[in-house]
Parts: structure tokens; sequence; C-alpha cells
């Protein structure tokens, strides 16, 4: 049940974000970084995208998935609807993952020690989901920031 839980808020947030973006007037607002603001609407959607393929998909879903989070942060101009696709298959794979992670595993220690000390697979979901929200509310901001 609570595996499910999470599973929803992931989706509920995945498709916001996908919103979020969609609603850019143009492309070039995307990668805005002005005002102090370091880290543009379309590198923070792939920062998203990359860290929930890297530690739900490839960690815990043998996807594959291999994460270039440099590039997350230095790639620019990447067209929106690149990055719109990138949330609908990450949003698949959350699905799907999610969908076979049972809430005893929930209770089980993470297979990576992210913070440099050992989790339950629970606890990371929780940081997780926390990430994404953090980084949707500065996609939020961004775009009532730029597209004026």
């Amino acid at each position: 049940m609570i595996t499910a839980e999470f599973k929803k808020n992931f989706i509920k947030d995945l498709k916001k974000l996908k919103e979020e973006i969609a609603l850019y007037p143009n492309e070039s607002s995307l990668w805005k970084a002005e005002r102090g603001i370091t880290n543009p609407a379309g590198n923070l959607c792939l920062h998203l995208v990359g860290n929930l393929n890297h530690f739900l998909g490839a960690t815990l879903g043998n996807t594959g998935y291999v994460r270039h989070r440099e590039a997350e942060f230095a790639s620019k101009n990447i067209p929106q609807q690149q990055l719109i696709t990138q949330v609908e298959n990450t949003i698949a794979m959350v699905e799907d993952v999610l969908s076979k992670i049972t809430d005893e595993q929930l209770q089980q220690i993470y297979p990576i020690d992210v913070f440099q000390e050992k989790m339950s697979t629970g606890y990371f979901f929780i940081h997780l989901t926390g990430h994404l929200g953090y980084h949707l509310g500065q996609i939020n901001y961004h775009r009532r920031l730029v597209a004026i």
C-alpha cells in the first residue's frame, strides 16, 4: 500500500513537471539564467529526470540507465518537446519499477550509500519525493519570472 502511495505521488509531480515545461512560451525561456538563477528550468528538468532514472530506474529496476549528472547542468537548448518526452519516459519508468517494489522492500536498506550512511529504501523515497517537489517549485517560479 505504501509503495502505491509513493508511486502515485511521484507520478503526480512528474505530470506537473511535464505541464510546467509545456507552459513555457518558447524554448529559449526554458534556458534563461538571469536574476541570480544559476539553474534554469531546462537543466532542472534534466536533473530530475536523471535523478529518478538513476536512483529508481537503474538502482532498483535494473533498467540499464547510465547517469551523466554533469550534463544535466551543462546541457543547453534541448528542445522543449524532447524534455517533455524525457519526462513522459520517466513517468513510464516509475510506473513500471514501483509496481514491482513491495512494501517490505521499503524497509530494506537502500543499495547505495547516497549520504554516506545506510538508510531504508522508504526513507530514501521520502527524500526523492521532497527533492522532486523542491525543484518543481523552482521551475514554477522560474517560469513565472522569465515568461513575462
